[in-house]
């Protein structure tokens, strides 16, 4: 997606565009630590407009809490918890909310200014991106509500989506920026779908990180590069990857997320030796600091593991990931446009 907008307000669509790339990129990190923190159920109403200010008087935290002790995640896990404990879990929902209506706000009103003054038809995209962000509202509550009934946790399948959408926000929102802030002409420099491809793994396997942390398979087999004693994990048979329940089985969600970075990390070498084999000066800067956020990456993730998905390490893996996103569709850019 190209924007063509050449005008006086194309400096003040490209600040808005980096504002709203910073927004979300905090809110998916928010969101990574309301899950980490197991806050997500705090909150068991959707509150579209009465939950934009938090609780101001103790009648209003007693009517919270007393809803939230309705919930399964209550009466089988939290059956002990006070009321000061049921304040920290509240506020990391409450933000996380808070946040999401912050950011619609701060789209819809410029969007409205620009389109009032550049046009609609010329501003589609940003309109697009919209959408997106008020669908993404209604899947956040779609995800929470599966954890009301019958369950303690969210729906890891619900949850994936949810953060799927806030990557595909986000990378949207990123690809605009870099098109207002470059006039360069279409001209792809490595011809095959490489570059794609590895975007799409990418993509994917911040799905399965999302299986990872709602079925926390992080917390099982915390050794490394042997899942305990063997590659394989022992719990689980090697015909059950071929399986539809699959991405119910921690174990092999966690195995299925070890290599696909394993596959990713290859294809990146593959990127590298092209870009460095064919000479290709233009993308050196864009290959290598891909390069250097993978590695972090990777051993972000391998520390994640080790540590039992110890909230401060789990929650730079997953911010990280929005660097690796970013890092990528520059790559890509990088190589479409010269």
């Amino acid at each position: 997606m190209y924007t063509v907008i050449n005008n006086k307000y194309r400096p003040y669509i490209s600040k808005w565009m980096l504002l709203m790339f910073i927004l979300v990129s905090i809110m998916i990190l928010v969101g990574g630590l309301t899950r980490l923190t197991d806050s997500g159920l705090s909150i068991t109403e959707w509150e579209f407009f009465k939950g934009f200010f938090p609780p101001m008087n103790d009648a209003t935290w007693f009517n919270y809490f007393n809803e939230y002790k309705k919930i399964p995640e209550y009466k089988l896990q939290n059956s002990n918890m006070s009321m000061s404990e049921f304040k920290i879990i509240f506020w990391w929902e409450w933000a996380h909310r808070f946040f999401g209506r912050v950011i619609g706000l701060l789209f819809l009103l410029p969007l409205i200014f620009f389109s009032i003054k550049i046009g609609f038809k010329k501003l589609l995209n940003f309109h697009l991106i919209f959408i997106l962000i008020c669908f993404q509202g209604f899947l956040g509550w779609y995800m929470v509500k599966s954890g009301l009934v019958n369950r303690v946790d969210v729906s890891h399948y619900r949850l994936s989506i949810h953060l799927f959408f806030a990557f595909i926000i986000l990378s949207l929102i990123f690809w605009n920026y870099l098109s207002l802030n470059n006039f360069y002409v279409k001209k792809q420099i490595i011809k095959n779908y490489l570059p794609e491809v590895f975007l799409i793994l990418v993509f994917i396997q911040i799905v399965v990180g999302a299986f990872v942390s709602g079925m926390d398979a992080g917390k099982i087999y915390n050794s490394w590069p042997l899942m305990g004693n063997t590659y394989f994990p022992d719990d689980s048979k090697f015909i059950n990857l071929f399986d539809l329940s699959v991405f119910n089985d921690p174990s092999l969600v966690q195995f299925i997320h070890r290599n696909l970075a394993y596959l990713i990390l290859g294809i990146y070498f593959l990127l590298l030796n092209l870009v460095r084999r064919n000479k290709i000066d233009k993308l050196f800067k864009s290959i290598n600091v891909l390069g250097i956020i993978i590695f972090f990456q990777v051993i972000l993730g391998i520390l994640t593991v080790l540590y039992g998905a110890d909230i401060y390490i789990a929650s730079l893996h997953q911010f990280g990931s929005i660097f690796l996103i970013t890092s990528t569709l520059f790559f890509i850019f990088k190589n479409r446009y010269n």
